[in-house]
């Protein structure tokens, strides 16, 4: 709560002073140093409270006095496009987007552009979706990584957000240098929702030469089983948001289920290779994969199916060693 009150703090302060130079008869140049500052300190939760308590501040500081009337011009309104997102007016975000190309001067204003995706206005969503690729170009991939890690996990619960406007980001990720910091940031994450990242990612080929790094160096061992298990089914599988299922028209009763969509992907490893490895992965999660798998391709493995079950049978977890005793019951023989 306290970081919160100072996080607001810095943020209006930031706003007063960039408003002053705005508002100056004598600034030529915006000085917005204070507000990226400001909002490079920022959690990437909760923008809409940011959002709003900016476009609040700037309604405040920005309204100045009429002009004498003696005035024999009127100096040039001076705006940041960036700032500009959080306007209420959409005609003006709408404007901002299509002024903007250049690079993102932090993750946070990354993310007022990529919001815009789900705006409420279909134009202001047209426009974000012409400028976002534009302005991924030109900026830090790890700004753009930032703001991929606190979206994708969640995208689904953005109602005017559709199908054209996920493209972008996945146009986004097929960049190299996006795919790269990705890789690397997935491979060295302690926490988070990262197998739900690499689902949504797999929407395009960005890390589809990835996997076997990813299975075999990843730290969280959710990951690891996730890749291992794109490679064991030659397929990636994601969440597409829910779908109404009927269990009894009559009464009309139903539920929501999770919408699921696949990709083929090419498997660039052996089976036999990859059960090896997902076979002594430090981590039961992982384990459970390759017993899962070993189970489904017993008929196709020869003796090889025996060697595997065994070693599994022996794991010291239980939910392991389990299917590796169902599959030697299955092959007809025992430890």
């Amino acid at each position: 709560m306290l970081q919160q009150k100072k996080h607001e703090q810095e943020i209006v302060a930031a706003v007063k002073q960039f408003a002053n130079s705005t508002n100056s008869n004598d600034s030529v140049v915006i000085d917005i140093s204070m507000l990226v500052a400001a909002t490079s300190k920022l959690p990437l939760t909760n923008l809409e409270i940011w959002e709003r308590l900016i476009r609040w501040q700037l309604n405040t500081a920005l309204q100045v006095p009429k002009q004498s009337n003696w005035k024999f011009w009127d100096r040039p309104k001076l705006s940041f496009p960036w700032v500009d997102l959080c306007h209420g007016d959409g005609f003006i975000r709408e404007k901002a987007l299509k002024n903007l190309s250049e690079a993102a001067p932090n993750s946070f204003f990354f993310a007022l552009a990529v919001r815009r995706l789900n705006d409420w206005v279909p134009e202001i969503r047209k426009a974000a979706c012409d400028a976002l690729p534009l302005i991924a170009k030109t900026s830090n991939p790890e700004i753009i990584v930032d703001v991929l890690f606190i979206t994708l996990p969640y995208w689904d619960s953005w109602g005017r957000m559709g199908d054209a406007e996920k493209q972008v980001l996945m146009q986004i990720i097929s960049l190299e240098k996006v795919a790269t910091s990705l890789k690397k940031r997935l491979i060295t994450s302690t926490s988070g929702p990262m197998s739900s990242i690499l689902a949504q990612v797999g929407r395009t080929n960005a890390l589809d030469h990835s996997l076997i790094d990813i299975a075999e160096s990843a730290i969280q061992p959710s990951l690891r089983a996730k890749a291992y298990r794109c490679q064991f089914e030659g397929r990636f599988v994601w969440s597409n948001g829910k779908k109404w299922l009927w269990t009894d028209k009559v009464y009309g009763e139903g539920k929501f289920i999770p919408s699921l969509e696949e990709r083929s992907i090419p498997v660039l490893k052996p089976f036999m290779d990859n059960l090896k490895m997902a076979t002594i992965d430090r981590s039961p999660i992982v384990r459970r994969v390759a017993g899962e798998m070993l189970i489904r391709e017993l008929e196709n493995l020869g003796d090889q199916a025996i060697i595997f079950a065994k070693i599994l049978a022996s794991d010291p977890s239980p939910s392991v060693a389990e299917r590796g005793k169902f599959a030697l019951k299955e092959l007809g023989t025992s430890l």
